[in-house]
């Protein structure tokens, strides 16, 4: 349903904030499941993680990569992190425009003497902080948000020095108010990213879901071999593949080479049909049922 984006200097109470976020979603009326990703959930330290380049790149790269897994139109996901590069926000906000939902960043503006002040402190505590080196490259490479961007908005803007962070802050309950109102053909305030044809491209040609597109297809085509093979001719009506799936009945006899040409007509239509309607399938069976539904509506007798 929505993708939130906590952002802020290092030690500027996003985590508290993501929290305050996700407690107040879950008493709302929505009744929508709710998740934190952050680097906790991947037992990943932080000094480590922002230790050099590469490293960070491959954290944002495991965050990325959870988030586009668990983004669906049932859930609300905040992504709890630094979230510090511009580049790297919109490419949260493109995740969450493939999948045609909400979009927000709530943004922790804290000054940088407090944000260093607070992370003295957790130190002394004993609690997750950052090395002074990495804390100081952070704060000076962050790009604060601006709700000019796109995918910085909508802004909702958090000042922990000055207010602290409560589920009643006014940032928290506008930001609630705005993943959680129904929306109708009247609603101009709420926007729900769309699709375009460059990412449902983008999600089709995943080298997962092709590969098993290409593997349900020629498990149909074999078992209509098979079936041909065993039948000597005979008529083919009811091949079974498995629990769930429609049967294939097809009237004649079909030679290998013209199942081989419809299943590539298939896949291709299929391709084609992701680009400006419904999405293509995304796990086997859903393939399979396809496929067996196609070939019988061009061959069979239903």
């Amino acid at each position: 349903m929505a993708l939130v984006v906590i952002c802020g200097q290092p030690c500027s109470g996003k985590s508290k904030a993501a929290l305050c976020v996700a407690e107040a979603l879950k008493e709302s009326e929505s009744k929508q499941q709710v998740r934190v990703i952050d680097e906790a959930s991947f037992h990943l330290d932080r000094n480590q993680s922002y230790a050099n380049m590469p490293s960070e790149k491959n954290l944002r790269g495991v965050l990325r990569s959870e988030v586009d897994r668990t983004l669906s139109k049932d859930s609300i996901i905040i992504v709890d992190s630094l979230n510090s590069i511009k580049g790297y926000r919109y490419e949260l906000w493109c995740l969450a425009r493939a999948a045609g939902i909400r979009y927000c960043v709530i943004y922790c503006d804290v000054e940088e003497p407090h944000c260093r002040k607070w992370n003295e402190e957790r130190r002394e505590k004993g609690e997750a902080n950052y090395d002074d080196s990495i804390f100081e490259d952070l704060v000076t490479r962050f790009e604060k948000p601006d709700r000019r961007n796109r995918w910085d908005s909508p802004l909702f803007e958090l000042w922990p020095q000055r207010d602290g962070i409560e589920k009643s802050s006014a940032a928290i309950v506008d930001a609630i108010s705005y993943l959680t109102k129904k929306v109708d053909s009247k609603t101009r305030d709420v926007k729900i990213l769309q699709p375009t044809i460059a990412t449902q491209t983008s999600r089709f040609s995943d080298a997962n879901s092709l590969y098993e597109l290409d593997k349900a297809t020629q498990e149909v085509t074999n078992a209509i071999v098979e079936a041909q093979s065993s039948a000597l001719g005979g008529p083919l009506n009811g091949i079974s593949i498995g629990n769930d799936l429609p049967s294939i009945n097809i009237s004649r006899s079909v030679a290998l080479p013209e199942l081989r040409r419809m299943r590539r007509t298939f896949i291709k239509l299929t391709g084609q049909t992701s680009l400006s309607g419904r999405p293509p399938p995304s796990d086997a069976d859903s393939a399979k049922r396809m496929f067996i539904d196609y070939l019988n509506r061009e061959l069979g007798t239903c």
